[in-house]
């Protein structure tokens, strides 16, 4: 228990965002020991300056009391606390590069189930959004019945996403920008509390924190980081959902939007993810399922695992695929300590030879 209070309050000293925190992580033996460092020794880790470490230093015992806080308010409200060292951490947000070091979970939904997606867009729903989510969520329910929808619980989109994910059957998750301590917009309170059944609310904030205009845009990580992949159903030009969609790019992550006609402002956004080769173009679920190449034959047998005959055994990726079945790129990078865009060359030479084959979200197996 003294490990979790140590590492919420990691999260709450001043000047530590989600990489700086993962650096302290790294150069420390245990978050408890970051706590007892003298300053000196705090400006000797890599992005830490004299200033941050001032800033940490001083703001240690406020940390503390702040985290003994959170750890009576998540105890009495039966929370779940998911840190990065946790097994069941979820594993597509552990890849990313601002994946929050703890974050705070309640529901019932898997956060590792096998297939998630994120459906996201503006606030200021139309008739035409409202009737693509409610055909996209319906056909996909009927394909995958575990699939879970994440979004962010605002007007519009997002609260459309939800409600049609309930209708369903589906297991939903909100990511909110605030603590669990309430429910922003007020008039969403019952759906959140709807999901808590069949889905849940997530936020990396703690208890006390506002919905600030600032948190909506920094959570939107969080639900590119949580999915498969991110669908943009309207946008405008400029909105949370671009952000979302970039986030998800970045991540390695599929994007997918719907088109909308060229005089349409809140189509405006999806329309130049497609221009810019951001963004996947889909016009229905069957068209999102086979872009992710997501087998729909749920009622064949399983595929016994056969490693083919290839000419390069002894190549250590090659290895490693083998006895595995599948990597993604960031995490073979690690395996294989090098750096990314190294990797990235190598996959490609042998991919034209044929001893490897890409899958979306920067996925390898073997042919």
């Amino acid at each position: 228990m003294n490990m979790l209070l140590y590492l919420i309050g990691l999260t709450m000293l001043k000047g530590v965002g989600d990489v700086l925190a993962r650096h302290l992580l790294m150069y420390f033996d245990d978050p408890e020991s970051i706590f007892k460092a003298k300053k000196q020794v705090l400006e000797k880790v890599p992005g830490i300056g004299s200033y941050t470490a001032e800033q940490i230093f001083n703001s240690i015992s406020e940390a503390l009391t702040s985290a003994e806080k959170e750890m009576n308010f998540i105890e009495k409200n039966k929370i779940s606390v998911y840190s990065m060292n946790n097994a069941d951490y979820p594993k597509r947000l552990k890849e990313c590069s601002h994946a929050p070091v703890v974050f705070y979970y309640k529901g019932k939904a898997d956060l590792n189930a096998t297939k998630i997606i994120s459906i996201v867009g503006t606030r200021r729903i139309t008739e035409y959004g409202r009737t693509l989510i409610e055909s996209l969520v319906k056909d996909l329910s009927d394909i995958f019945p575990h699939l879970v929808i994440v979004s962010g619980l605002a007007y519009g989109i997002d609260i459309c996403a939800h409600k049609n994910a309930l209708k369903n059957n589906l297991p939903t998750i909100a990511v909110l920008a605030h603590g669990l301590d309430r429910i922003y917009p007020v008039a969403h309170r019952n759906i959140a509390a709807e999901m808590l059944n069949k889905g849940g609310v997530l936020t990396d904030y703690p208890s006390g924190t506002s919905p600030d205009r600032e948190n909506f845009l920094q959570r939107n990580r969080l639900i590119a980081g949580l999915s498969d992949a991110t669908i943009i159903v309207e946008s405008a030009e400029k909105g949370g959902a671009l952000v979302t969609a970039e986030l998800a790019f970045s991540y390695g992550r599929d994007v997918f939007t719907f088109p909308g006609r060229t005089t349409d402002e809140f189509s405006a956004g999806c329309n130049r993810l497609i221009t810019t080769n951001k963004a996947g173009l889909i016009n229905s679920a069957k068209d999102l399922v086979m872009s992710l190449c997501w087998d729909t034959d749920v009622k064949k047998t399983p595929r016994q695992h056969v490693i083919p005959f290839i000419e390069k055994p002894d190549h250590p990726i090659i290895k490693l695929l083998a006895e595995k079945g599948e990597f993604q790129i960031n995490e073979l990078a690690i395996k294989m300590n090098i750096p990314v865009h190294k990797l990235m060359q190598t996959l490609f030479e042998l991919e034209l030879e044929g001893y490897v084959k890409a899958f979306p979200g920067g996925i390898y197996r073997l042919p």
